[in-house]
């Protein structure tokens, strides 16, 4: 039996999100290797790949409030200034694109040179969503790369929207759809932090397991993102996974460190690392 397993490598873990457009190329180029490794070792994994925007995408996406989509006029405009507003915003929007293709092509030559075959395939290019939830995504050339064994490579990025103009979907957003449609055995989310914590920032007491029914104690106690973040940090992640794990048949959850050496070959192979979500 083939097992798919979504992965993520979180934009805190492949760029500094401290610092504006800084590329972790070090921390990319072990990733690939430990993604080959783990291809190479469990012929029957088929993987989606997904990666966060970091300070790529989130930088251009706060200054210009991409997520929010095109700004309501609280007082009537003239044309001029509505048109202002609105080139400002799309300018905005291309721009939020760039940074995360931009990134993108970052991991992807890190792949390459671990020889993994893999292909992008962009959200902005494919995507519809309306007021920020996926309503139109064609999965079959996702399918269709998994069968010729191709990793399908998607990432946090812009989209047009039916009610707001455009906003922005992070990975998790998307995995949210593709869980549905792609039915994944796991879902793996690699960061910078090991697990989510019962007293974050102090980061003493791991939560090892979130249910239904610790879920309102733990989601108070799991922290934001260091760095910029326009898609919700920790808790916002935790929400959406366990509504996955409640309605869809996800074995488990992880969030984990992907920056302890060999934890994403150790959890591709099914290790169980850091906090465990699931019913």
């Amino acid at each position: 039996m083939k097992e798919l397993v979504f992965l993520k490598l979180g934009g805190s873990l492949i760029t500094d999100k401290t610092k504006p457009y800084t590329p972790r190329l070090d921390v990319m180029d072990d990733l690939a290797l430990q993604i080959a490794t783990a291809l190479q070792t469990h012929p029957n994994l088929r993987l989606i790949l997904g990666h966060g925007a970091g300070s790529f995408g989130h930088v251009p996406a706060s200054e210009y409030r991409t997520r929010d989509g095109l700004p309501p006029s609280p007082t009537p405009l003239t044309h001029r200034q509505r048109d202002a507003t609105e080139d400002n915003y799309w300018k905005g929007f291309a721009e939020v694109w760039y940074q995360a293709e931009k990134l993108n092509r970052y991991l992807m030559d890190s792949l390459r040179k671990a020889n993994v075959r893999a292909i992008t395939l962009p959200p902005s290019a494919s995507v519809i969503s309306s007021n920020g939830q996926v309503t139109v995504w064609d999965t079959t050339i996702i399918r269709m790369s998994l069968s010729a064994g191709i990793v399908p490579v998607i990432h946090g990025d812009v989209v047009f929207d039916e009610i707001r103009g455009g906003t922005i979907l992070s990975t998790e957003d998307l995995f949210m759809h593709l869980t549905r449609a792609l039915h994944p055995d796991r879902i793996l989310l690699a960061g910078l932090e090991k697990a989510v914590w019962a007293d974050f920032p102090t980061r003493s007491k791991k939560i090892e397991k979130i249910t239904p029914q610790n879920y309102e104690e733990a989601n108070a106690s799991a922290g934001k993102a260091a760095g910029a973040d326009v898609t919700g940090g920790m808790k916002s992640k935790v929400k959406q996974m366990l509504e996955l794990a409640k309605e869809a048949s996800v074995e488990s959850v992880q969030i984990f460190s992907g920056e302890e050496p060999g934890n994403i070959t150790q959890a591709l192979s099914g290790e169980v690392l850091g906090t465990l979500i699931t019913l």
